[in-house]
């Protein structure tokens, strides 16, 4: 039996030479990617085997050096621990207060202007770009040191992220909603509360909680810079290569981070 053209739907030979080129295009694809990733590789000398091997004995002298963990200290870290973790609360909830207006003037389908747009863009985009360290060292020649500092590098850098994760949700909601209030006769700041925010809510407090569990990360670098936290002492003990108890403080922050993801995972969940 022989195939029948149908009008309007492209026949066999069609439907293969497509498939064909769709593969073609995404060997071509592939291969360019895979080209520069080893270009990149190649040019850091991460393909240097000879040189990764030599790194290997420094790296076996250092953690025999790390070992037993020195856990003599550990009562005074319960302060620098607290300071983290209320770094990291606060410098999300700035984050994401800040990011919240942003993101509606940041989204396409609810900027009210594409000057507005680009502007709240680029401004996302340039508190993205500067790192939370860079903006660390700023804040404590600004105010000093201690945890405001950190909130503050924490609270900036995490804008750029949120509100450019905020505004992609709002520009991928469902429209017909929108639709329906905006023929009701509703005012845009109600199509936003109504039909909008309804829909991006889950996605926000998703992005929120991920952002709380990297921020407590990033917390413990802050203090490196001299905005307080664990960060500190684990610096205090690198200064004087006390590698012992800078393995201490960094299992206990290993352990404080997978508290901090267990929580964030329950959280998660709950708002689904």
């Amino acid at each position: 039996m022989t195939d029948v053209a149908v009008p309007g739907r492209p026949d066999s030979g069609a439907r293969v030479a497509a498939y064909g080129q769709a593969r073609l295009r995404a060997v071509v694809h592939a291969g360019i990617v895979l080209a520069v990733v080893v270009a990149a590789a190649w040019y850091v000398n991460l393909l240097d085997f000879a040189t990764l091997a030599n790194g290997v004995p420094a790296i076996l002298t250092l953690a025999r050096e790390s070992f037993p963990p020195d856990f003599g200290n550990a009562m005074r870290w319960w302060k620098p621990l607290v300071d983290t973790l209320a770094m990291s609360i606060a410098g999300t909830a700035v984050a994401v207060l800040l990011s919240f207006p942003l993101a509606f003037l940041a989204a396409r389908n609810t900027s009210p202007h594409p000057i507005v747009y680009h502007c709240a863009r680029t401004l996302l985009n340039s508190l993205r770009s500067v790192p939370e360290l860079i903006m660390g060292i700023v804040f404590v020649a600004a105010v000093g040191f201690g945890a405001l500092p950190g909130v503050l590098a924490l609270g900036l850098h995490s804008v750029g992220m949120v509100g450019k994760f905020f505004a992609e949700a709002i520009e991928h909601v469902d429209e017909a909603p929108v639709e329906a209030a905006r023929a009701a006769g509703a005012m845009p700041l109600q199509v936003l509360y109504h039909a909008v925010l309804p829909q991006v809510l889950p996605q926000f407090a998703d992005t929120s909680i991920y952002r709380w569990e990297y921020n407590f990360r990033a917390s413990t670098v802050m203090g490196m810079v001299g905005a307080g936290g664990i960060g500190f002492e684990l610096m205090g003990a690198l200064r004087i290569m006390q590698y012992r108890e800078v393995s201490a403080v960094m299992l206990v922050i290993l352990a404080m981070v997978t508290i901090v993801d267990w929580f964030s995972g329950y959280l998660r969940r709950s708002f689904k």
